[in-house]
């Protein structure tokens, strides 16, 4: 009976998708409506120092240790703190976008509530189901990065030394890495208990991790000698190039602010709370990494800095041993925070898509007494420390990094559309060509870039995305319809138009298996949709709503039986 059913469901798949597929919702109702599917609220428990603690410490993570040294080693020399600058203007442009979005609409769904109410409901499920695929992916890595970093705080040079060898498995597959698993129960279990606690614990890790950056930076730069930015070959020996592809590079260490936005249910005063949250941390962690890559080039000129644990085997040069140690210490303590937050946030999107109807419900539940997504984080925690069990480094870090990119140009894009056509009630159709010059002309000069053309094409094809901008500002109006009290981006649509160039050049850097292996996701993904997502949010949007509706002109018409009948009577 129930295959006959589902098959006949299936039937009318195109129908389904015609309803669906660009179907939106107002902010309203992603406040009211569908929040209160979840059933419990979110506790509202978050201040402003909470939310610039968690965006510091989800993005204080390893990335800044693995890739400062190679970048300056074999990309942008003694220059590498001025591709991290420009890595902070992008990451800095794309947290603009989701402030404005986050005050406009305070739920914990993130990029997929903004580009639900935007673009409609596929458009923000594929959003969605990739930043989750991401989540999971990164988080994985990053606590097998920990057990790395925690075997050399004890003096263990071998990656592998806490972790057991398991005979028959493939190779990449055979490492059994029990200390990250243990990592993430433990993480998971202190989610499942409470936010605010979680969010103290997140603070006073965040704390620490940044008194040993500025242990880091003081001893740069009071034992480093300023000739070092210099010799050999001058302060940006591989060219301009070699600084934007630096920047290409280390970018994905200000990946982990979008989680902040994942908490608007659960702070107080979201429209002031949310910008200095996003934007605070984006700030701090710009100074803190530029800081740390200029200490480092301080220390020794770049030819010489080692490319694999380069602060700690910098500080062995220099003859402290014991600050390798540290070192050791110290960055497992910001592996900690940053899987902290990125858990934090991973189940928020799940339980947002859950009420959604595109999962099933179950993972929509919230506890009535921790105030928290349980069932979403428990589920989440045990496929990533599945994940982290087996896999190697290696295999997870070539298909992470390609989705987040895309979700960041997909809001920037989703700004400008929201700013130009659903406030300002202009045509679509000006602004969507726009959008598609836009993103045409970025293509086209990153792939110049990539494959080093001539100099004339970067300059017709930034000239073109310039000239675009210039003109889309002249011709099409906006009209700010919103409360005053709300919090916009300045100077639209420059910060969204440079987001989304910047995006899509970064997103050109990227190798070919990366893209192969979103090509597989995506495809899973939208099978689900096709198979299952729209057929039950069409139950939970379209039959249920047509029932509310007949129930309601039901009793309108009984009543106004009912008052005929009274007034014959009188």
């Amino acid at each position: 009976m129930f295959l006959f059913t589902y098959l006949n469901s299936l039937s009318k798949t195109p129908q389904k998708l015609k309803k669906r597929m660009l179907a939106t919702w107002t902010p309203d109702q992603e406040l009211n409506k569908v929040r209160l599917r979840s059933g419990a609220d979110m506790k509202r428990k978050l201040t402003w120092y909470d939310l610039v603690a968690l965006g510091v410490g989800g993005m204080l993570g390893v990335g800044v240790f693995v890739t400062t040294g190679p970048v300056a080693r074999k990309t942008s020399g003694p220059s590498v703190f001025i591709s991290y600058i420009i890595a902070a203007v992008s990451a800095l442009l794309s947290s603009l976008c989701y402030t404005e979005f986050s005050v406009a609409v305070p739920v914990a769904g993130g990029a997929f509530s903004y580009l639900r109410v935007t673009f409609g409901e596929f458009v923000g499920y594929f959003a969605g189901a990739n930043i989750l695929m991401e989540y999971v992916l990164s988080n994985a890595a990053v606590s097998r990065s920990f057990t790395e970093y925690l075997s050399c705080a004890f003096g263990r040079n071998d990656p592998n030394s806490w972790r057991i060898h398991a005979h028959g498995l493939m190779q990449g597959y055979n490492m059994l890495d029990f200390p990250a698993v243990a990592l993430i129960i433990v993480l998971t279990i202190c989610l499942c208990h409470s936010t605010k606690e979680s969010s103290m614990l997140n603070l006073m890790m965040t704390a620490f991790h940044v008194v040993f950056f500025g242990f880091i930076i003081i001893a740069g730069f009071c034992n480093g000698k300023v000739e070092n930015l210099v010799k050999p070959g001058g302060i940006a020996p591989y060219g301009v190039r070699g600084i934007l592809d630096g920047a290409a590079i280390v970018y994905f260490s200000y990946i982990g602010y979008d989680t902040v936005s994942t908490m608007a249910e659960e702070i107080k005063n979201p429209s002031k709370t949310l910008p200095l949250g996003i934007v605070g941390s984006v700030l701090i962690v710009s100074a803190l990494y530029c800081l740390m890559a200029l200490s480092l080039c301080l220390l020794l000129p770049y030819n010489m800095i080692p490319e694999g644990a380069s602060f700690s085997a910098v500080f062995e040069l220099m003859g402290w041993k014991w600050a390798s140690n540290v070192v050791g210490a110290g960055a497992s303590l910001g592996i900690v925070a940053s899987l902290l937050v990125a858990m934090l946030g991973q189940a928020r999107y799940l339980c947002v898509i859950g009420r959604a109807r595109l999962v099933p419900s179950w993972f929509a539940k919230v506890h009535p007494t921790t105030g928290t997504p349980l069932n979403a984080t428990i589920v989440l925690g045990i496929c990533q420390a599945s994940i982290a069990l087996f896999t190697e480094l290696d295999i997870v870090i070539e298909m992470i990094s390609i989705g987040t990119l895309l979700v960041f140009y997909l809001v920037s894009n989703a700004l400008i559309f929201r700013r130009y056509v659903i406030l300002s009630k202009n045509p679509p159709l000006h602004t969507l060509l726009f959008l598609f010059l836009l993103s045409s002309t970025s293509f086209a000069f990153s792939l110049s870039w990539k494959f080093k053309l001539h100099w004339w094409n970067l300059m017709l094809f930034a000239g073109l995305t310039f000239s675009a901008t210039v003109i889309f500002q002249y011709f099409v109006p906006m009209i700010i319809t919103e409360r005053q009290e709300s919090w916009l981006v300045p100077f639209m649509p420059w910060p969204a138009t440079i987001s989304i160039f910047l995006n899509v050049f970064l997103m050109t850097t990227l190798k070919m298996v990366a893209y192969k292996r979103f090509g597989i996701w995506a495809c899973v993904i939208t099978m689900f949709y096709v198979l299952y997502g729209v057929h039950s949010t069409y139950h939970a949007e379209e039959i249920v709503e047509m029932v509310v509706v007949d129930n309601v002109n039901v009793n309108s018409s009984t009543q106004q039986q009912i008052t005929k009948v009274d007034i014959q009577l009188v």
